[in-house]
C-alpha cells in the first residue's frame, strides 16, 4: 500500500509505505508525540497521524530529513484531529 500526497510551497512531501503490515515508511514527518509499543502518535505535513499495533519499534527517526521508519504488526493507520495542546517527546528532549 502506498498513498502520497504532494505539496507546493514550505511542505514537505508526505506519504506513506507500508509492507505486509510490518514494515512502514512514512515521510513528512514533523515531530513524534508520543510513542510505545502499542501506539505511536505523529505529527506530519498532513495532520496528525496515529499508528496502532502491537510490538511497535521505531527504527529510524530523522525530524530533520522527515523521515520515520516502524517495525511490528500495524493494525491500524488513523489520521486525527488534534485536541490538546501537549508537548511533544522531542520539544520536553530538546527544547
Amino acid at each position: 500500500m502506498a498513498v502520497s500526497y504532494e505539496e507546493t510551497g514550505k511542505r514537505a512531501v508526505h506519504s506513506l509505505s507500508l509492507v505486509s503490515r510490518e514494515k512502514l515508511s512514512v515521510s513528512g514527518v514533523e515531530d513524534v508525540a508520543s510513542f510505545d509499543e502499542s501506539c505511536i502518535s505523529l505529527q506530519t505535513t498532513q495532520g496528525q497521524l496515529i499508528l496502532r499495533g502491537e510490538g511497535l519499534h521505531i527504527d529510524k527517526l530523522s525530524i530533520q530529513g522527515g523521515e520515520l521508519s516502524v517495525t511490528g504488526r500495524i493494525d491500524a493507520m488513523s489520521y486525527e484531529e488534534r485536541t490538546d495542546e501537549r508537548r511533544s517527546l522531542l520539544s520536553r528532549l530538546f527544547g
